[in-house]
């Protein structure tokens, strides 16, 4: 039986494609130490998806193990070397405020974290596939120099601008500011091309926009939809940082990533990298986000805007992943904007109520 290994296996993307690739009929290994908590404090633990996982798949198994150990991640890939065909890699330390307040802990996590995957994947399971979730953070502030305009509840770009139909992988990661976060990242991203490309591997990025799904762990400091619902559900505030809440995202449901890294370990190549998030068919700013889940709680936010925006934070951001439509057809978005957070409310209304998750 072909062997999958999950980093970050009880994170919103790991554990969709934990579920996902245990479904399809692969032993699934996952990588998991709960760093989430450390990051963002109990109530972002992953503790509860992780035993969800295990409870509901008998054959998963995870491994309590930092992808900063380099001879334990090596040992792992040892001991698995005669099956492992895929790793998937989501584990990191995911939030622009975070990382400045520890950039060592930050860089080890994203930088060194994925460099010692790599190695042991260059020198154990050459051929495997390599899927390292990357993020639109490594273009860094340049998207706030687009010409956006005021058009009331959202910015916007004009009809007629390159980008409007999203941003694709031409925008440079030059001359701009990307939080220390959005550097790791970077980092990461290109030694998981330069092993694509000078080693032969068969790697790629996906540079994603704004993650979503039931299963994500929403904090003060990431997991914009699922915080966002999490506090019109629990009446929590809720702060709004900059831009007047017209910034715009766009959102990619998890079972939808998962379903292109699928895609691409069918086909894959050495050095792929592609944008991909909600686009054009799921996206919202922030004032619109709030309305839809007051709309579906049935109650108001309690939330309050500050002027000053998060440094390197996108005023607009819609990714253009024609790219990867172009090079995996078969693969469409199967979630919009309002059916994600209707299934992130209903999954979890109940344990929010009861102050579980607070």
């Amino acid at each position: 039986m072909p062997t999958v290994i999950v980093t970050g296996s009880g994170g919103l993307i790991g554990s969709e494609a934990v579920t996902h690739f245990v479904r399809a009929g692969f032993d699934v290994i996952g990588i998991e130490n709960d760093m989430r908590a450390r990051f963002f404090g109990p109530e972002a633990s992953t503790a509860r998806t992780t035993q969800r996982l295990l409870d509901a798949h008998p054959e998963f198994r995870s491994a309590d193990l930092d992808i900063r150990d380099q001879e334990g991640v090596r040992r792992l890939f040892e001991e698995h070397r005669e099956s492992v065909e895929l790793i998937i890699h989501t584990a990191a330390q995911p939030s622009h405020d975070w990382a400045a307040s520890d950039p060592h802990t930050d860089w080890g996590v994203n930088a060194t974290g994925t460099l010692n995957l790599l190695e042991a994947t260059r020198h154990v399971v050459p051929d495997a596939t390599f899927i390292f979730m990357s993020t639109n953070k490594v273009y860094g502030d340049q998207p706030n120099f687009l010409p956006l305009q005021d058009l009331g509840e959202r910015l916007e770009l004009p009809e007629d601008h390159r980008y409007f139909g999203g941003i694709d992988t031409s925008m440079s990661i030059d001359s701009c500011m990307h939080s220390l976060f959005g550097v790791s990242k970077a980092a990461a991203d290109l030694m998981v091309q330069e092993y694509g490309r000078y080693f032969d591997i068969p790697t790629v990025c996906f540079r994603g926009g704004c993650l979503t799904g039931p299963a994500h762990a929403g904090a003060r400091l990431h997991g914009f939809l699922s915080y966002l619902m999490k506090c019109t559900v629990t009446g929590d505030p809720y702060t709004v940082y900059g831009y007047e809440g017209k910034q715009v995202r766009d959102n990619i449901h998890s079972n939808d990533v998962v379903a292109a890294m699928e895609a691409f370990h069918r086909r894959p190549r050495a050095a792929g990298v592609y944008n991909l998030g909600g686009g054009r068919a799921s996206n919202c700013s922030m004032r619109e986000a709030i309305a839809l889940c007051e709309s579906i709680a049935g109650r108001e936010l309690n939330w309050t805007i500050i002027d000053q925006a998060r440094m390197g934070d996108h005023r607009w951001w819609i990714s253009d992943f024609s790219e990867f439509q172009r090079d995996y057809p078969e693969w469409r978005l199967e979630y919009d904007l309002e059916t994600t957070l209707r299934e992130i409310h209903d999954r979890n209304v109940e344990y929010w109520q009861a102050g579980v998750g607070r």
